[in-house]
Order: C-alpha cells, then sequence, then structure tokens
C-alpha cells in the first residue's frame, strides 16, 4: 500500500512558477514509478510527466516538455513537478500517481493516486 499526499498548488500569473509536491508513505516507494496528470473541467484526465523507480529516466507530455520537471527523493519519498513558465491552459487540478507497471502514460497503469492539488493560472 501506497499513500500519496500533493501539496504545493495555488493561484499564480501566466509565466510563473509552481513546484508541486508528493509525499508518499511505505517503505516500498522506491519500487514505484510514478507520474503526474492533470485534469481540467470537462476535461479526462491527461498524462503530464512520469519518472522511472531510480529517477534516472523521465517522460513528459509533449504540451509541458521544456517548461516542467519532474524528479524524485526516494531517501525521503518524495516526487516533485517544477513548473515554470505557467500558462493559462495548464490550469487543473494535478494528481500524483504510483505505478508497479512498465507503461507510463495511461492513468489505469496506476495503481495509487493521492487526491489532487489545484492549479490556477490567470491570464
Amino acid at each position: 500500500q501506497v499513500q500519496l499526499v500533493e501539496s504545493g498548488g495555488g493561484l499564480v500569473q501566466a509565466g510563473g512558477s509552481l513546484r508541486l509536491s508528493c509525499a508518499a508513505s511505505g517503505r516500498t516507494f522506491s519500487s514505484y514509478g510514478m507520474g503526474w496528470f492533470r485534469q481540467a473541467p470537462g476535461k479526462e484526465r491527461e498524462f503530464v510527466a512520469a519518472i522511472s523507480r531510480s529517477g534516472g529516466t523521465t517522460y513528459y507530455a509533449d504540451s509541458v516538455k521544456g517548461r516542467f520537471t519532474i524528479s524524485r527523493d526516494n531517501a525521503n519519498n518524495m516526487v516533485y513537478l517544477q513548473m515554470n513558465s505557467l500558462k493559462p491552459e495548464d490550469t487543473a487540478v494535478y494528481y500524483c500517481a504510483a505505478r508497479s507497471s512498465v507503461s507510463y502514460y495511461t492513468p489505469s497503469s496506476y495503481d495509487y493516486w493521492g487526491q489532487g492539488t489545484q492549479v490556477t493560472v490567470s491570464s
């Protein structure tokens, strides 16, 4: 079992930055690949970024590549999403998720989810 708690969301102006954090419980955190997804009102949940168990490999959606950075700290059971150059279209609830699957792109690949944190980018 893994419990995930996100934090760091908020209201920011376009062009600004936010850093999301995800705290994971459990001693097997390093056994899971991790991902960030987001869901805007009326839209499906979409992939944002993912990171391998060791942190050595990362993946990004084209819409955030070059602006967002995912990282993890296995010693402290933390995952982060640094978001720079934010745009109004980045507005959504952001979710942290853990997977045992190799596949990282689809929500169904993930076993555990946090409750989400709201990110709002004003124009």
